[in-house]
C-alpha cells in the first residue's frame, strides 16, 4: 500500500503544472471478492498529448 501511495504522490507532483498547464492523473482502482478471499488492485495514468504513462498495482 505505500508503493500505490508513493506513486500516486509523484504522480500528482509531477502534474502540478510547474512548467506548464496541470495534467490531471487518472486513478483506477478494483476490489473483488472470491473464494481466494479479497483482492484488489490500483492503477494510475497520466496522459500528455499523444503520450501516456501507466503504473498498476
Amino acid at each position: 500500500m505505500k508503493t500505490a501511495a508513493l506513486i500516486t504522490g509523484l504522480a500528482v507532483l509531477a502534474a502540478c503544472g510547474a512548467d506548464g498547464p496541470p495534467i490531471t492523473p487518472s486513478v483506477n482502482t478494483t476490489v473483488s471478492v472470491g473464494s481466494a478471499g479479497v483482492q484488489t488492485s490500483t492503477g494510475v495514468t497520466v496522459r500528455s498529448g499523444p503520450v501516456t504513462v501507466g503504473a498498476s498495482f
